[in-house]
């Protein structure tokens, strides 16, 4: 079983720590895949009012997050520990100017084994956190979330759910859409007719070889009219 840890820091932890202790990330936890843990970035500030915000230089609307709590916090998790050893930790932003989120980059995160995730807030992060600690700056999409803890939850989901042994079914994972830049076939199960609809024929057909070859055909089908991007089109 891989071993990874994964710490997500941001203002609001409960965001990220209901939905990641349901389901396959509950599962992934117990089975000792998923070491994580989810911080407030408050607890890491060093005056009494625990301010973690300012009014930005030059002026302008709205706050900007301070440098030295993110500092104190990533740097705090950098530190060697019994738990993952001296791994190198990879430093991620969630962040709208980052690089768009995709399954090929679901995949190379799988590989490593201490992810820091800090999310972002107000109208931004102090830069020189982006040009001294963060090793990656990642998007969710090409729209505004009302803070970073919604697209890390995202993030962790598709990352833990390719680790080996989290989904039980291997071929599952490599069967997903996005997995070979197409979007999955159809699906249908019980009743074969329901309304009046009948399932296609040949999956009834118990031929394996027609069922593949029908899959793939309705795989490049469904991606050519709902994501023609995949195909270059």
């Amino acid at each position: 079983m891989s071993l990874m840890r994964v710490d997500i820091v941001t203002l609001f932890p409960e965001i990220c720590r209901v939905p990641l202790s349901q389901s396959m990330m509950k599962r992934a936890q117990e089975n000792g895949a998923l070491h994580l843990h989810i911080h407030n970035l408050r607890d890491c500030t060093s005056d009494k009012h625990h301010l973690v915000d300012d009014a930005p230089f030059g002026g302008g609307q709205g706050m900007v997050m301070k440098a030295e709590p993110i500092f104190t916090a990533v740097e705090d998790l950098e530190k060697p520990t019994s738990k993952i050893g001296s791994e190198q930790s990879r430093v991620i932003l969630m962040s709208p100017a980052g690089r768009r989120f995709n399954q090929e980059i679901a995949k190379q995160l799988s590989g490593e084994s201490h992810l820091i995730i800090v999310c972002g807030h107000y109208e931004g992060i102090d830069h020189r956190v982006v040009e001294h600690l963060i090793d990656d700056e990642i998007s969710i999409g090409d729209y505004v979330l009302t803070n970073g803890a919604i697209a890390a939850v995202i993030l962790v989901d598709a990352v833990v759910r390719l680790l080996p042994g989290v989904l039980g079914d291997e071929q599952s994972a490599l069967d997903d859409s996005f997995s070979e830049a197409l979007l999955e076939a159809p699906h249908y199960t019980r009743p074969a007719e329901f309304r009046g609809w009948k399932i296609p024929e040949v999956l009834l057909s118990g031929n394996h070889a027609a069922i593949a070859k029908w899959r793939a055909e309705q795989a490049k089908k469904r991606t050519r009219e709902n994501r023609p991007d995949l195909l270059g089109e």
